[in-house]
């Protein structure tokens, strides 16, 4: 079947729509909260994470989907053929069971906390004498920072920020029924300790129930806690282009104002009110009914990460997981240079949050004062408010190195972190470039360029994440050192294109988006095809956070209709259904959920001495193949393609954390029947702390001592030669 049949066969019978895959992806995130072997405060987090998600889903999916429904009434699913509205219905359907899902794990954990003497409280539950410390907490420390206000002619109703928690009131006073807001003081901690040990009080629950102090003389009939989710729809483009002397600074300044402004797509209520309360907030926010969604569990879980920190010392430790530290390995040549002198001799990759980022933030400091250095190129997307690595940015700047710096500042909801950086380092002297018009730059390359003894060397490194110290320890991902010449000089022409406001055309050993990277991507997929039609094995293993992409799911369904064998792992939307009888019969496909966010791209293509593996910054969805600039680049190092494809396997073989996807569109946790328990990303730390422990040893005794699962012991003798390979 050739590209151009395949593009007009009707394979919606293997095709699922976005959104509500995403869905899926998030009650799976919910589901850790109700896994026993996590610790309580671990459950709490993931609730948290789950709500944190779910806001996000609604400020810019459903945003999206709103907007068109009112402006694009001819819009539809290209999966499904689902139009806007129909889609927004069975969004706002599939939340309501979520939600209440939610308020029953929150119970769950909330009893099981207060079993082992974290109580969360509540004012209703506290008798008088329980009482009188919180009330006077809230007139002596509270009450000065409110601004009640009651909602009439004379007192319009206020804007109200997106997810800002206010206290929502219906009052009476001589028989006048007015409504009251009060909106939560930002300065005040959320959590108030009003005894000694672990119980604790939320900042709305107080404000809720004294809010009669707040609104004397009228009398509160009925009180709720409420939130507002606002569209983050706003287009980073418009006008940006139409005026040559436009500052896409102050553009993107103004933009944000603007998003604060954005239309309500949601309404939050803690608890029930009557039709009329209701009502009245509806037509306010300009919401439906189907927009208001009532929980029980507090509407910003996000105290749950200080909660911890804020308990009696010796009380938080044991109800939660001991945090992980990531590894600093010893490379060699372990000496002057470091990092910077080991790529010389072989590639080196780093797998975070296993591996520490220390030694590639050692490298650019010392790049910063090497004299032989000459510049230092990089694309960031988001990085920390606090960054090591802007800060060696700046400081090669002060030295004289020339520091060419692709900051985009349409990184969403990370835009005023990346403007304050962008100032920063313009002030210092680095020259700083805002991406491409038309195209967010989400590549992750960073170009360290010297000159010794008349002759340039390029150190190379590409990456799958973000150059954040922060969330490098959460997320996984893979980042390759390379000293390789043709690498440095891709990366090179690719920088002096950006300089050049232009993507490229080609590369020799990268792949680009939006130009090669899809292309390159389907000749791959092409040759494994023509492999298994040739009568030999065709294998593609592909893992990324989504997929989407309509090309390549057609693609995948030809080649698993030829008979190559595909796995994936799709962390969360997927539009591409597997082991569909005829369509995807050779298709598997995973979802991992973990103490850490699987965030890597890992493709690889073939198998033996012939496979092709790559990393990249892209998945595979249209917006990355077609509307972003995005870098993909192959593992040429023997010990790294072994190194990779064997954590891919361990991935695949994860009987713990991985949901399978079926034919019928359900995920379906794998659990371990007679064979071994498999975590991947346990088995990832575990190794990583042997090859520390052989590393520092200067042998391999001290790591084998450790205890591995069954299923990974065989693997981790592998992974030591592979350690060997490059440094330890």
């Amino acid at each position: 079947m050739g590209a151009e049949e395949a593009r007009k066969t009707d394979y919606s019978g293997c095709m699922q729509n976005r959104e509500l895959s995403w869905l899926m992806f998030n009650e799976r995130v919910l589901e850790e909260a109700n896994f026993p072997s996590n610790p309580p405060l671990e459950r709490l987090k993931f609730i948290s994470i789950f709500s944190s998600n779910l806001d996000e889903f609604y400020r810019v999916r459903v945003g999206t989907l709103v907007d068109y429904m009112l402006y694009a009434p001819d819009y539809r699913d290209t999966k499904t053929g689902m139009t806007a509205k129909q889609q927004l219905d069975e969004v706002y359907a599939r939340t309501l069971p979520l939600c209440s899902l939610k308020d029953i794990y929150f119970d769950a954990v909330t009893e099981d906390l207060f079993r082992r003497g974290v109580r969360h409280l509540k004012m209703r539950d506290l008798d008088k004498g329980e009482r009188m410390r919180p009330e006077q907490h809230f007139t002596q420390e509270i009450l000065p920072f409110l601004s009640p206000q009651i909602i009439d002619n004379h007192h319009p109703f206020p804007h109200i920020d997106n997810k800002r928690l206010h206290v929502a009131v219906r009052l009476e006073h001589k028989g006048k029924g007015v409504i009251g807001l009060i909106a939560m003081p930002t300065a005040l901690d959320r959590c108030y300790f009003p005894e000694r040990g672990g119980g604790y009080l939320l900042l709305e629950d107080i404000v809720c129930h004294y809010s009669h102090l707040a609104f004397e003389p009228y009398a509160v009939r009925e009180r709720t806690v409420m939130a507002v989710t606002r569209s983050a729809d706003i287009d980073t483009e418009d006008d940006a282009t139409s005026n040559e002397l436009v500052d896409y600074r102050q553009f993107m300044q103004k933009l944000i104002r603007k998003r604060r402004r954005l239309a309500p797509v949601r309404l939050e209520l803690q608890n029930s009110v009557d039709g009329d309360f209701m009502g009245f907030l509806c037509a306010r926010l300009n919401l439906k009914e189907k927009q208001v969604f009532v929980s029980s569990a507090p509407l910003d879980l996000s105290y749950c990460f200080r909660l911890e920190d804020t308990l009696e010392p010796g009380l938080g430790r044991p109800l939660a997981r001991p945090a992980h530290v990531p590894v600093a390995r010893r490379l060699r040549p372990a000496k002057a240079g470091g990092l910077l002198k080991a790529v010389q001799k072989k590639d080196v990759l780093f797998s975070f949050p296993f591996d520490s980022m220390s030694p590639f933030l050692e490298a650019v400091r010392i790049a910063a004062e090497d004299p032989a250095v000459i510049s230092i190129q990089i694309t960031l997307y988001r990085i920390g408010s606090q960054s090591k690595l802007a800060e060696s940015l700046i400081r090669a700047a002060d030295n004289g190195k020339e520091v060419t710096v692709i900051m985009e500042l349409r990184a969403r909801f990370d835009e005023e972190n990346n403007i304050e950086w962008s100032q920063r380092l313009d002030e210092a002297g680095c020259r700083v470039i805002y991406g491409l018009s038309g195209y967010k730059v989400h590549s992750k390359i960073c170009l360290i360029t010297r000159k010794e003894s008349g002759r340039l060397q390029r150190v190379t490194q590409i990456g799958t994440g973000n150059y954040n110290e922060k969330t490098v320890r959460q997320y996984t991902d893979l980042s390759l050192m390379t000293a390789d010449r043709r690498f440095g000089e891709d990366a090179a022409a690719f920088f002096n294109n950006l300089l050049l406001g232009r993507h490229g055309e080609d590369y020799t050993h990268l792949w680009v988006a939006p130009n090669c990277f899809k292309s390159r991507f389907l000749q791959c997929l092409e040759q494994e095809r023509r492999k298994a039609e040739g009568g030999l094995a065709g294998r593609v293993v592909l893992k990324c956070n989504a997929f989407t992409d309509g090309d390549i799911i057609r693609s995948l369904i030809e080649a698993s209709q030829c008979g190559v064998r595909i796995s994936m792992i799709v962390r969360g939307s997927c539009c591409l259904i597997p082991r569909v009888p005829g369509l995807t019969d050779n298709i598997s496909i995973i979802s991992i959920v973990g103490r850490f966010l699987e965030h890597s791209r890992i493709f690889c293509f073939g198998t033996g001495a012939d496979r092709k593996v790559f990393i990249s910054s892209a998945d595979l969805m249209t917006r990355n193949t077609g509307r972003r600039v995005e870098i993909a680049c192959p593992v040429l190092d023997p010990d790294l393609r072994d190194r990779i494809c064997e954590m891919l396997e361990t991935m695949l073989e994860d009987n713990t954390k991985a949901w399978e996807l079926f034919p019928d569109g359900r995920y379906v946790l794998r659990r371990p029947a007679r064979e071994a328990a498999v975590d991947s990303q346990e088995i990832f730390i575990e190794q990583a702390r042997a090859l520390a422990a052989a590393s520092a040893a200067d042998g391999e005794r001290s790591a084998i001592q450790v205890s591995f699962p069954r299923a990974a012991a065989r693997r981790f003798g592998r992974a030591l030669a592979w350690l060997r390979s490059w440094g330890g």
